[in-house]
């Protein structure tokens, strides 16, 4: 039996010795010394030896289990060691090798235009306020001289917001000019504001109409406030915007809350007036409403139009920057498309 004792530590000692993964370590343990392992077995038949062979039986049985667990453990240590080497090596940071770059987001082209329109007019003396999107229909239409069944209301395609026993009576605004009845509501003049905000209209999308789109509205109020000084403010903002040597046009146009009303445009930069693609071979480029506030409106907010005048505005950031860009469709500045947008940085 000694003879199967030595064996069996030959062929443990040689298996351990092909042994590189913890996990193979763990089912050797369990082979050869385990509570059903090899070396148990042996160790159990040591009952069944007659009394004269069983002290030198037990004491080379002992130093093979000896031999094996020592051999065991020395295994056990030096499998446990490369696995946390090779576990440190892993989140090994080389700190002599440059930072990985981090992914910075950008300014949208349309927050970018904002900014610039928002800027100029701050230093010419305007204030920015905002107003709710979701608007009553008497500050989005009938205080600005559009009272119900006008035909006037067919120039806005309109998102009503339903109301239990008030049909009609909410919607998402369709432009922010009830910023103005909301300003003079609460303020004395003289009166000086510019409002940003998103406007909604239940559109046909196509390259040059969204159902969600941005519109800036400029409203000045004070006494002797002339058609003269409304052009000489909205002539110097497109001057600012597209530069000095810009030409301005005004033609009349109608807008119910305005008396007279205007369209602005200003000389094609691509083609000076010219004509080209891009003004659509007029030579002229169109980039804002404008005109005197009517008298009616003035006097609905408790202001005296003998004594009080003023001019409102209201352009979109988007068509501006489609004309500082020669951007063609209106729908890329919402469409989440990276590649459009990584241009704008």
């Amino acid at each position: 039996m000694i003879d199967q004792l030595n064996k069996l530590r030959d062929e443990a000692l040689a298996e351990l010795s092909s042994i590189h993964d913890l996990g193979e370590l763990e089912v050797w343990r369990v082979k050869y010394l385990g509570k059903k392992g090899a070396l148990t077995a042996m160790l159990r038949q040591l009952g069944t030896l007659s009394p004269e062979e069983r002290p030198a039986v037990g004491q080379a049985a002992n130093q093979v289990k000896a031999r094996l667990e020592s051999q065991f453990a020395e295994k056990e240590a030096e499998l446990q060691q490369a696995a946390r080497a090779l576990a440190m090596e892993r989140e090994r940071v080389d700190v002599t090798l440059p930072g990985r770059p981090l992914a910075l987001g950008q300014l949208h082209p349309t927050t970018r235009v904002l900014k610039e329109i928002l800027d100029a007019f701050v230093t010419m003396g305007f204030q920015v306020v905002e107003g709710p999107e979701v608007e009553w229909d008497y500050y989005n239409f009938e205080a600005l001289n559009i009272p119900k069944d006008h035909p006037a209301r067919d120039m806005w395609d309109t998102f009503y917001v339903s109301m239990d026993g008030k049909p009609g009576e909410m919607l998402l605004r369709t432009h922010t000019s009830p910023n103005q009845v909301r300003v003079m509501e609460k303020t004395r003049p003289p009166v000086r504001v510019i409002v940003p905000g998103k406007c909604y209209r239940y559109e046909a999308i196509d390259p040059s109409h969204e159902s969600m789109f941005y519109q800036v509205e400029g409203l000045a109020i004070d006494e002797n406030i002339t058609f003269a000084d409304m052009k000489g403010t909205l002539s110097a903002f497109a001057r600012m915007l597209f530069g000095q040597d810009r030409k301005v046009r005004f033609r009349c146009d109608y807008f119910p809350f305005v008396e007279p009303g205007v369209d602005m445009s200003i000389d094609c930069y691509v083609c000076k007036g010219a004509g080209c693609r891009l003004c659509g071979s007029t030579g002229w480029l169109e980039i804002m409403g404008a005109g005197m506030v009517h008298p009616k409106e003035l006097e609905r907010v408790g202001y005296d139009p003998s004594v009080y005048s003023g001019f409102a505005f209201g352009l979109g950031p988007e068509r501006i920057a489609m004309l500082k860009s020669g951007i063609d469709d209106i729908r890329l500045f919402y469409s989440n498309d990276l590649r459009f947008l990584r241009q704008f940085r």
